[in-house]
């Protein structure tokens, strides 16, 4: 099992990250549509997946997802989980203040 734990906290680097940027890409694709909006649910999505600043944040996500999954092949599923989602978790909060997000840090560590 060497080496897993130093895996599992770059995935959950990698998912608090590209959450964090996701949701910028979100809200850059929100603005997007309300200043020209479209009443085809298909053509709203097929704007957000070309919207870059989503897409790419999204497909590093899934990549970390499959990295995930082959860590659990190797790792207990009671090991795997907490490490990756704590991580995860502290990862989105970090990534969010630096992206300019307003976070009550008191409550983010108490959560």
């Amino acid at each position: 099992m060497g080496g897993e734990v130093e895996k599992m906290v770059a995935v959950g680097l990698v998912w608090g990250a590209t959450n964090a940027l996701m949701r910028k890409g979100a809200i850059i694709w929100d603005k997007k549509i309300k200043s020209a909006p479209q009443p085809n649910t298909l053509k709203n999505w097929l704007n957000l997946f070309i919207t870059w600043q989503y897409s790419l944040p999204f497909i590093i996500n899934l990549s970390a997802s499959a990295t995930f999954f082959a860590i659990l092949s190797e790792t207990p599923i009671s090991l795997a989980v907490p490490v990756t989602n704590a991580t995860t978790f502290a990862a989105t909060a970090v990534f969010g203040m630096l992206l300019g997000e307003e976070t009550h840090v008191g409550l983010a560590l108490f959560a």
